[in-house]
C-alpha cells in the first residue's frame, strides 16, 4: 500500500488504508504501507508495526522527485505481488504513474479513490497553488483510467468513473467502515456503564446531549448555529458536545463567533481532538448526533467516516441526504434524513428525538446493526482480498 501522506493529520491512510490492511493481515496477507510523512517530518525514516501491518515512513530528501524515487525504490525492493495506491494524486499518484509506465506487465496496480480531488472537489476547497490544482486534476483523470483495478469509496464516485469510460468490471465499490472500535451493544451493561461514566466525567449526566462530530468544511457554520439555536429554544438545558477540530482555522473561528452571537457558547462542551481509544465512550455519551452536508460534488463523492463512527457507537443521527450519507442512514430505521438546507426540518427532528427516548433507543440499536452488517471492515477487506487474489493469478 502506498499513501500520499502519513497517518495524520489527514485520515485516509489511518482510517481507510489501515482499516482494510488489518483484516487482510488477519486472513493471511502480508501488508506493508509506504508513506511520506510530510505533515510530520520528524517522523521520517521510521518503520514499525500495528496489528501485524508493517508501516514505513520514507525519508524526506530531494524534494518531490527525491521522495517519489525513494517510495518507488522501497516498494519495488520489497517485491510485492500487487501494489495498492491510495488517492490518484500527489506522491501516491506519482508512484502509480511510474509503476504503470514501467512495471504494469508484471506487477498489478490497484488505485483507490475516496474523494473527488480535481475541479469541483478538493481543488475548490484546499489552498493549493494554481499549478498544483491543474496537476492534481490531471493526475486524478489519468490515475483513474490507468490501473488494473480501481476501488471507490462512494456510489457517486462509482458513477463518475463509469462515465469516464472505466469498465464496471474494473471498478470495486468499497465504502468506509468506522474508524472506531466499539466493544458493546447498545443497551448492554458495558454500554450503559461507559456511557454514564463519560456523561458524569463531562459534567453532563442529566442533560440532553447533541453531538457535533465534524471537521466543519462540509457545510455553512452559520446554518449549523441556526439549527442549534432552534433546538435550544425547545430544549433549554441542551448540551452540545463538540468532538474534533475544524480542518481550516477560518471555519473554527467563524463558528465560535456565530455561537457567541447566538448566546450558545455556554451550551458547548468542546473536547477538541480526542485520542482514538477515547472516542467510543465520548461518542456514546450523546443522545443524538447531527451531520450536515451541503449538496456539492465534493460532499456527494466523499465517504464520511465520522458518520460511520457515530452510528457504530449507537448514536441516532439526524443528517442531510447528500451522497453517501443515504447509504449509512436509512431514515426511520437507524436515523432521520432531511434534504440539504432544510434547517427547520432538521431542528424539528433533533428536538423530537431528544424528547422521545424509546424512539432514540430503536434507532440506536439499528444504527449499530446496520454498520456491522454492511460496513464492517472485515467483510469489506474480504471483497478486496478476493479481487487482489484474482489479479495475482
Amino acid at each position: 500500500m502506498v499513501g500520499p501522506f502519513g497517518l495524520h493529520p489527514n485520515k485516509t491512510m489511518q482510517s481507510r488504508a489501515l482499516g482494510l490492511a488489518r483484516p487482510l493481515v488477519a486472513t493471511g496477507h502480508v501488508v506493508r504501507m509506504f508513506m511520506p510523512p510530510w505533515h510530520t517530518p520528524a517522523e521520517a525514516n521510521r518503520s514499525w508495526e500495528i496489528d501485524g501491518v508493517q508501516l514505513r515512513y520514507v525519508p524526506l530528501r530531494g524534494g518531490v522527485p527525491g521522495i517519489t524515487r525513494q517510495l518507488v525504490r522501497e516498494v519495488l525492493a520489497w517485491q510485492p505481488d500487487v501494489v495498492y495506491c491510495f488517492k490518484p494524486k500527489a506522491y501516491s499518484g506519482l508512484v502509480a504513474w511510474w509503476l504503470w509506465q514501467f512495471h504494469r506487465h508484471r506487477l498489478p496496480l490497484v488505485t483507490d479513490t475516496d474523494d473527488w480531488e480535481g475541479w469541483g472537489g478538493w481543488n475548490e476547497r484546499a489552498p493549493y497553488s494554481r499549478i498544483q490544482k491543474h496537476f492534481f486534476a490531471w493526475q486524478e483523470q489519468w490515475g483513474i483510467r490507468h490501473c488494473h483495478l480501481l476501488t471507490v469509496a462512494s456510489r457517486a464516485l462509482e458513477t463518475i468513473v463509469w462515465g469516464m469510460g472505466v469498465a464496471p468490471a474494473r471498478v470495486l465499490y468499497v465504502p468506509n467502515g468506522p474508524g472506531v472500535t466499539v466493544d458493546w451493544q447498545v443497551g448492554d451493561k458495558v454500554y450503559k456503564s461507559a456511557r454514564q461514566a463519560q456523561r458524569i466525567k463531562l459534567g453532563l449526566a442529566d442533560r440532553p446531549i447533541l453531538l457535533l462530530y465534524s471537521r466543519l468544511f462540509e457545510f455553512d457554520t452559520a446554518r449549523l448555529v441556526d439549527i442549534l439555536a432552534r433546538v435550544k429554544t425547545a430544549v433549554p438545558h441542551l448540551a452540545i458536545l463538540s468532538i474534533g477540530t475544524g480542518l481550516y482555522n477560518d471555519d473554527t473561528h467563524r463558528l465560535r463567533q456565530y455561537l457567541v452571537n447566538a448566546n450558545l457558547l455556554d451550551n458547548i462542551t468542546d473536547i477538541g481532538w480526542a485520542e482514538p481509544e477515547n472516542l467510543p465512550s465520548l461518542l456514546a455519551a450523546a443522545d443524538v448526533g447531527i451531520y450536515l452536508m451541503e449538496d456539492s460534488l465534493l460532499n456527494r463523492t466523499k465517504c464520511p467516516v465520522k458518520l460511520a463512527d457515530m452510528l457504530a457507537a449507537g448514536i441516532p443521527v439526524v443528517a442531510e441526504a447528500v451522497g453517501q450519507v443515504t447509504e449509512y442512514v436509512r431514515s426511520g430505521y437507524n436515523g432521520l434524513l432531511r434534504a440539504s438546507g432544510d434547517t427547520e426540518g432538521i431542528a424539528s427532528d433533533i428536538i423530537h428525538l431528544l424528547q422521545h427516548h424509546e424512539e432514540r433507543q430503536y434507532l440506536a440499536t439499528n444504527a449499530q446493526t446496520h454498520i456491522r452488517t454492511h460496513f464492517h471492515w472485515s467483510s469489506l477487506a474480504e471483497q478486496v482480498g478476493q479481487r487482489l487474489a484474482k489479479l495475482c493469478q
